[in-house]
């Protein structure tokens, strides 16, 4: 069987395998009649459409890379070459961008769509690059697997909302207050998996922030329980806000009411919170306790035969890391004025984690990236309205987010191992050799 053969037949089984995976999932629909009857729909038309352009799709790529083709080599040892310049300029050029990111949208699209524009992609986004550059410190930089990095979330949150509504205390109080009792409870859980490894941390921070979400369902005079905490008051300077009401900012300064006033503030309050976090996090690389995290992930046991505390290692990561995340809590917890337990699932850190992996373990850039496409493409599917057109209009493009995930997974591990931007510059570069002598030597007397 030629090229062209077996081309087909990688096709075929691709389609095979994708009407299999389709079956109970895409063509069964349920929906609720007029007569509150249960009735079951089939779509197997969709079925054969995802069916189809896994064919066409497995079989271009059979045709442009046949089975024989040489593949390059993996390299598992990072490269100390320098960073190509548009890498190394990209940390300026995208801090450029997201300073005029809110008037260029303005500009672009009036006032009605500026509002959704830096609350549902901006604001938005940005808490997610939080996050994950927050769960990149653990995951990438020191190499333990957390899979329950939203507990962390969750406590920065409501440290926030219940302090704030309790004893009234001020965000800018709460802010970094939020931070260090997320990084606490890090501690804490860090403990117990000190002499963990692998998988075996995955499943305890899985756990911890499965403890977290049930005491935030059940501890229901605290937490409120279900119905959450509402009502936490919003960001302040000098005691004016930028809500609508008697301290109004804007009413103090004579300037008209609009919404945009406080999604500017909020933009930029957490793109701040977003630099400090990327200038805190690359001066700790530099510093030996960030060395000590990346030598870790390569071996542990040569780390503890250099003399590195690996308890006081893996414990600084979860830490740093989970103060961060705490900062993204305050932030959500002030922003939204309420929350509850359904914020926090576990899906939370499986879409953390999907960016990290999917950015490049150890690359801030490359996370950075991950999350906007991932948190942005799926606010993206929400307006896609053609979809409504060729689908119908009770076709949500939204519940098959999870779906586009686990293909951009595949494609991520099968084309690009090691993340969008795989290269990692390293923290300390080694100087090159002096040049050799070229006059005279001059022999002591003895």
């Amino acid at each position: 069987m030629g090229p062209l053969g077996d081309a087909i037949k990688k096709a075929l089984l691709a389609a095979l395998v994708t009407f299999g995976l389709s079956f109970p999932i895409v063509i069964f629909l349920t929906r609720v009649n007029l007569s509150n009857q249960l009735v079951l729909e089939q779509r197997w038309w969709l079925a054969a459409l995802f069916a189809g352009a896994a064919f066409i799709i497995t079989f271009a790529i059979a045709i442009l890379r046949p089975a024989g083709a040489e593949r390059a080599p993996l390299t598992t040892v990072m490269s100390t070459a320098p960073p190509h310049p548009i890498i190394r300029e990209l940390p300026r050029v995208g801090l450029v961008f997201l300073i005029a990111y809110p008037f260029l949208v303005l500009v672009a699209t009036g006032n009605a769509g500026a509002v959704k524009w830096i609350d549902n992609f901006g604001i938005q986004i940005l808490i997610y690059i939080l996050l994950a550059w927050g769960l990149n410190v653990i995951v990438g930089f020191a190499g333990l697997l957390d899979l329950g990095f939203v507990a962390f979330y969750a406590v920065g949150a409501y440290s926030t909302g219940l302090l704030a509504k309790t004893f009234g205390l001020s965000f800018w109080i709460l802010l970094p207050l939020a931070g260090i009792l997320a990084a606490f409870w890090a501690l804490i859980v860090g403990l117990p998996v000190l002499r963990l490894r692998g998988d075996y941390i995955a499943i305890v921070t899985l756990a911890f922030a499965e403890i977290v979400r049930l005491v935030l369902v059940n501890w229901v005079p605290v937490t409120g329980g279900y119905a959450g905490v509402s009502g936490i008051p919003a960001p302040s300077i000098a005691g004016y806000t930028f809500t609508m009401g008697p301290n109004n900012i804007a009413t103090a300064l004579g300037l008209p009411p609009s919404p945009l006033y406080r999604l500017f503030f909020l933009f930029y309050l957490i793109l701040a919170l977003v630099v400090l976090c990327y200038w805190v996090t690359t001066r700790l690389r530099t510093l030996p306790v960030g060395r000590a995290w990346e030598a870790m992930r390569e071996d542990e046991i040569a780390c503890r035969s250099l003399g590195i505390s690996i308890a006081k290692t893996k414990l600084s990561a979860m830490a740093a890391g989970a103060f961060f995340g705490g900062l993204g809590g305050a932030f959500f917890a002030s922003r939204q004025g309420f929350i509850s337990p359904e914020s926090f699932v576990f899906m939370e850190s499986a879409v953390l984690v999907a960016i990290v992996v999917l950015g490049g373990l150890g690359n801030m850039m490359g996370v950075a990236i991950a999350a906007v496409v991932m948190i942005g493409g799926t606010e993206l599917l929400r307006e896609l309205t053609v979809l409504k057109r060729i689908f119908g209009q009770d076709f949500d493009p939204t519940q098959y987010r999870m779906l586009l995930f686990g293909l951009a997974m595949v494609m991520i591990m099968v084309w690009r191992p090691k993340g969008l931007i795989a290269s990692r510059e390293p923290s300390v570069r080694l100087g090159t050799e002096p040049p050799p002598r070229t006059g005279p030597v001059t022999v002591p007397a003895e």
